[in-house]
């Protein structure tokens, strides 16, 4: 008998500073449980909230500000599974499906990690290549997946 893996709804934002399209770095933060781990935003969806609507209260739970624009949405629905030990704290969830969004922060948004239940003791903005060697964990071929659609798009 089979058994039905569960996923948690979720979003996920890949921000540019309001310097975009002249300057396309890319905003990562490192987690504060985690050291050296770097991610996006990223967050549950609640029930009866959509995925745009989950897009902007995570940004403004996670990095203090929900002032950007959407640029892009990636077309489909992601879904990955947790490595064990994350699962663990996760459950019933097995992973999560994720919907991808490519935002620009607005001219004169602040950037601010003390927020009521911090997520994340840092952030920066870096180029393409620099993303590709701070991200090390298990989300790195999801995100080279959304990255690379977004380049190819003509975005990045």
């Amino acid at each position: 008998m089979s058994q039905t893996k569960f996923y948690r709804p979720n979003v996920a934002a890949v921000i540019v500073s309001h310097e975009y399209p002249d300057k396309k770095e890319i905003f990562i933060a490192e987690r504060n449980d985690m050291n050296n781990v770097w991610q996006f935003p990223q967050g549950g969806i609640d029930e009866g909230e959509s995925a745009e609507e989950a897009l902007f209260r995570e940004l403004k739970e996670e990095i203090g500000t929900k002032k950007i624009e959407i640029i892009a949405e990636y077309p489909d629905w992601i879904a990955y599974d947790f490595p064990s030990h994350v699962a663990a704290k996760m459950t019933p969830f097995a992973g999560q499906k994720q919907r991808y969004y490519l935002v620009r922060l607005k001219e004169g948004a602040k950037i601010d990690l003390d927020t009521k239940h911090p997520e994340f003791k840092q952030y920066r903005f870096v180029s393409m290549d620099e993303l590709f060697e701070n991200i090390a964990h298990f989300k790195k071929p999801i995100y080279e997946q959304v990255i690379l659609h977004f380049k190819a798009e003509g975005y990045l």
